[in-house]
């Protein structure tokens, strides 16, 4: 089974967290610096939603790694590829677009 596409996205998120967190890092040490009253700007975004917008995209794609590296794990010990409730191999078109799927479209 071919587990390029397991790789590809997980190099594609792990370049996005990283990016993530220097922009969340950013809005903190923004934050920190500024004394004004975001919360009650009408000009737009408080840095507070900014903030948690940004979060928000963290704890997704972390969750995304979590799944793509247990599907490079299932790689590596055989199963990859194959439907974890039916049994069923997984088509190789699902996986090149979810890397990390677990079950078949049936199953799904």
């Amino acid at each position: 089974m071919d587990t390029a596409p397991i790789a590809a996205r997980l190099a594609r998120v792990d370049a996005q967290l990283a990016a993530l967190r220097r922009d969340h890092a950013a809005i903190l040490a923004a934050s920190e610096a500024s004394n004004a009253d975001d919360e009650h700007d009408p000009e737009g975004a408080t840095i507070a939603w900014e903030r948690e917008q940004v979060a928000a995209l963290i704890t997704r794609l972390e969750g995304e790694r979590d799944q793509l590296v247990a599907a490079a794990g299932r790689a590596a010990d055989g199963s990859y590829g194959t439907c974890e409730r039916c049994g069923g191999e997984i088509p190789a078109e699902r996986l090149a677009v979810r890397p990390a799927a677990r079950t078949c479209v049936g199953c799904g």
